[in-house]
């Protein structure tokens, strides 16, 4: 687990290194994506509850990553432009983020027939088969959803085991 006051150390380094001093770096409570570059507020976040689950490498990874969107720009994507920007600061170019969410926040379960377990922090609208068990829809494999309650005290704990 990264430390999040190193994280943000980290992160105001970056900023001050490689970008002008109109950026900013935050935390955000983001359950499902790393990190985040916002043009339009010139900041850069992380997710607290992610960056908590991930090693100081890891969550170092998500800052170049980002960073080297700010320095990219707006139009530059995942680009070639992007790419060249990001390998100079010395990111590996390898995924951070595989889909881990903080699941135990998200309001919907699901579960298929073989067992696989699922989760949505949005009510599904239609009905979703299990991907882990068959390419495309496959009603056989038809996932079961139940709405658990999330307490403010669920959340405090998720929050409080972040950190900062």
């Amino acid at each position: 687990m990264a430390d999040l006051n190193q994280v943000r150390r980290w992160a105001d380094a970056l900023i001050v290194l490689h970008l002008d001093p109109g950026w900013s770096f935050g935390f955000d409570n983001a359950k499902k994506r790393a990190g985040l570059c916002s043009f339009s507020s010139k900041s850069i976040t992380v997710s607290r509850y992610l960056a908590a689950r991930y090693d100081d490498d890891d969550v170092h990874q998500i800052l170049l990553h980002e960073v080297a969107h700010a320095l990219a720009g707006p139009r530059a994507g995942h680009g070639p432009k992007w790419k060249k920007v990001a390998l100079a600061l010395g990111y590996d170019g390898k995924r951070t983020h595989d889909g881990e969410i903080a699941d135990e926040l998200a309001p919907w379960v699901g579960t298929c027939p073989t067992g696989h377990v699922h989760y949505r922090y949005r009510q599904p609208t239609r009905p979703l088969a299990c991907g882990l068990c068959a390419r495309g829809f496959r009603s056989e494999y038809l996932i079961q959803w139940i709405r658990r309650n999330i307490t403010p005290a669920m959340r405090r704990q998720a929050a409080a085991s972040a950190g900062p």
